[in-house]
């Protein structure tokens, strides 16, 4: 399987070049788009790549998949829809889009092609993630993580998808009721989502990622550790859609961190 990527700004291409052109057998990085910088030249002396194209666009009949890894999420939109419209897997990494008519346009483009999409924060297949989805049906959900408002990646999209994508799938279902509180130190996010209580820690600076779920049986709670493979398990999701045609999120499910961030955005702007 050929993979092209655009946007390769973001650190997790280096990750993703690493684990493909090493590990798998059956995929590989072969074309990045961004032209010749000296970053792209990088990465192509790195991961052995074929080709280094100018437009996104250009990688059409070069790939067989697209990871589209842009660091702000508002390019998303224009860099994946050419690749969805004919048909190819896509992966947008985090976040979806920065605002909902984006992210609602990507999946529409999806559904009209039959092409298969999926995003996510890689924390939500960590094995810290996993341990906590296996506790059982929640009663309360809470996970924290550090967010910087003022980024020039999109605000609080860029590192706050991190704990909303993981407490969100943790709670399944459709979002009831959302309240945002902003105190000096972080932004507090309680919402409802399917009779689950959810609270989310959106910490202003360096902060560690946690999460905790509450069920009948009792309370696990544990840091949400990232050590150097921690986006394999994500990436291996990908390549297993790309090669079944079969997302591993529902699609209505890729569009809840969306639209409870954009609620976020709106209550703190």
């Amino acid at each position: 399987m050929r993979i092209g990527i655009v946007g390769t700004e973001n650190s997790h291409v280096d990750h993703i070049i690493d684990h493909l052109n090493t590990s798998r057998r059956d995929a590989r990085v072969v074309a990045v788009s961004g032209g010749r910088s000296e970053r792209n030249e990088s990465l192509r002396d790195k991961g052995s790549l074929e080709r280094i194209v100018d437009a996104p666009e250009e990688l059409l009949g070069l790939v067989d998949a697209v990871v589209v890894a842009d660091r702000h999420g508002d390019l998303h939109r224009a860099h994946a829809v050419p690749f969805l419209r004919e048909g190819l897997p896509v992966f947008v990494d985090k976040p979806l889009a920065c605002t909902v008519e984006d992210a609602e346009a990507i999946v529409a483009e999806a559904l009209a092609h039959d092409a298969p999409l999926t995003s996510f924060s890689a924390l939500r297949w960590i094995p810290d993630t996993e341990l906590l989805a296996a506790q059982g049906a929640p009663r309360r959900v809470t996970t924290a993580g550090p967010v910087d408002p003022a980024s020039p990646y999109g605000g609080i999209f860029f590192y706050g998808i991190h704990p909303v994508d993981v407490a969100l799938r943790l709670a399944p279902g459709p979002i009831t009721a959302v309240g945002v509180t902003r105190l000096t130190d972080s932004i507090v996010v309680q919402a409802e989502v399917r009779g689950v209580e959810v609270v989310i820690k959106l910490a202003f600076g360096d902060t560690p990622f946690h999460g905790s779920v509450v069920t009948s049986s009792g309370t696990t709670s544990h840091p949400l550790v990232l050590d150097e493979h921690y986006l394999v398990p994500g990436l291996e999701a990908f390549l297993d859609m790309a090669s079944t045609g079969e997302p591993p999120i529902d699609y209505s499910d890729l569009l809840r961190p969306v639209h409870l961030l954009h609620a976020v955005a709106k209550a703190i702007a």
